[in-house]
């Protein structure tokens, strides 16, 4: 039935875009009215593109700015500082891309704010010159005790050490571009309500952004939304350093929705981080484990994850330190390589995904593991394993389970495994494959093993 729709005459299309830019221009002027009452820091004596040490104007600006209870504007151009500290309430706008405050060297740092609150930073570029750091701090802005930090749209390049540090600190970086650090990109330690979202971190020398506590503790930073590429790993080792993000001891720590590329070992790592989720993360061309969670950890959830390129895919590991109690659900895992960054060590490179202990593994694809599609347990480090609804094509072996004397028990029910080229369901005892296809009545009591679809 046709119907009679109205008809959209020019006067009407006039007064909608009329609308339409009035709209614009009141968002506008309200962006313009945000900073109205702000200082212009050329007022307080601190002007762009000079040629000296601007450090005590801008010291300055920024305490008389404070003061007063307003913003301080920073107009576009080049402001050569060090060792600038923050007091509370410092909230500093410059123009995106184009307001630079750049690192003196000397020995010191470019800025610092300890023990404040209510610290905003935005549209500021921060370039550290790769000039040298000193020794009391471990990065080019450092933040310490600082409850409501908000750094947004800033840049941080070049640091000497790492690129922003934050120490007990509270608040949100969001939109920042970090790159070119010779340590990490972004260190967070004991997070008091930390949001780490929609930033860029690249080129990195040693770690991406790593979410760390001194002790084991709650810490329930959100990780979400950022990209992080081609991360090294300076100072070397099997792990510690060359990873994308990276939890260590901290607790409830939330890891979404990031695209992670080219990291010299893993895009995730989460090494004694319990209760942590892992979930709907891209992570391209690991070096190393794609995603991992390790040591004494208790309760992981990683699901919905796309690891396209690694050594081993997904590793939920060591049993024997705590390790256990994971949900490890609906992940693509494929491309994986036996090739790692140092001499293989355990079980070895080229494992689709592994896991010891209290673990349910369902619903994944894995696609290319020249040694394993999944591995269960290692050695008598096996308890409580559920690999169900997997499929798992053009693998080594397709799945490899434990039979080491002392092992817990393992279902594996209703998987599609295709392709294998060493056998489809196996029994190993560590690397020395024991058993023929193991797929219906088995020899093992703690192992059932039923409804499995095999092809060749």
């Amino acid at each position: 039935m046709k119907r009679n729709l109205p008809r959209l005459n020019r006067r009407a299309f006039l007064a909608g875009t009329g609308l339409c830019l009035i709209g614009t221009a009141a968002q506008a002027q309200m962006k313009v009215a945000d900073l109205r009452g702000s200082i212009d820091s050329a007022d307080l004596g601190l002007l762009p593109n000079a040629v000296d040490d601007q450090s005590a104007q801008f010291q300055n600006a920024v305490n008389r700015a404070v003061e007063r209870g307003r913003a301080l504007f920073l107009p576009a151009g080049t402001y050569p500082v060090s060792n600038l500290r923050l007091p509370s309430g410092t909230l500093i706008v410059g123009v995106p891309g184009r307001t630079r405050l750049v690192y003196q060297g000397g020995g010191g740092q470019l800025l610092r704010a300890e023990g404040v609150s209510n610290i905003g930073l935005t549209g500021i570029t921060f370039d550290g010159a790769n000039r040298a750091i000193g020794d009391f701090t471990e990065g080019l802005l450092h933040f310490i005790g600082v409850r409501t930090l908000e750094l947004d749209n800033c840049e941080i390049a070049g640091s000497s050490k790492m690129g922003v540090v934050l120490d007990r600190c509270s608040g949100r970086v969001e939109n920042c571009r970090i790159s070119g650090a010779a340590e990490a990109g972004l260190r967070s330690n004991e997070a008091v309500g930390l949001r780490i979202t929609g930033n860029t971190v690249s080129d990195c020398a040693n770690g991406g952004i790593w979410v760390h506590r001194w002790r084991d503790g709650e810490d329930g930073t959100i990780v979400s939304g950022n990209r992080v590429e081609r991360i090294g790993a300076r100072y070397g080792g099997t792990g510690q350093f060359g990873n994308g993000i990276n939890v260590f001891r901290a607790h409830g720590v939330m890891v979404s929705n990031n695209r992670i590329a080219d990291c010299a070992f893993s895009a995730i790592r989460s090494n004694t981080g319990s209760n942590v989720q892992i979930i709907g993360n891209s992570c391209l061309r690991s070096g190393e484990t794609g995603i991992y969670s390790e040591f004494a950890f208790q309760g992981a959830v990683i699901s919905n994850n796309i690891v396209d390129g690694a050594t081993t895919g997904i590793s939920i590991a060591n049993f024997m330190d705590g390790g256990r109690l994971s949900v490890c659900s609906g992940n693509l895992v494929r491309n994986i390589k036996e090739d790692g960054p140092y001499p293989p060590e355990v079980a070895g490179f080229g494992i689709g995904i592994s896991a010891e202990a209290d673990t349910a593994l369902t619903g994944n694809v894995i696609e290319g593991a020249p040694k394993f599609g999944m591995m269960l347990g290692w050695g008598p480090y096996m308890r409580n394993i559920s690999a169900a609804q997997n499929v798992i094509r053009d693998c080594g072996t397709g799945i490899a389970v434990t039979v080491v004397d002392g092992s817990g028990p393992a279902v594996i029910t209703g998987n599609i495994v295709q392709g294998s080229k060493n056998g489809a369901i196996r029994g190993y005892r560590w690397l020395e494959r024991t058993t023929g296809e193991l797929n219906g009545a088995s020899e093992f009591s703690n192992l059932t093993v039923e409804g499995n679809q095999i092809a060749a």
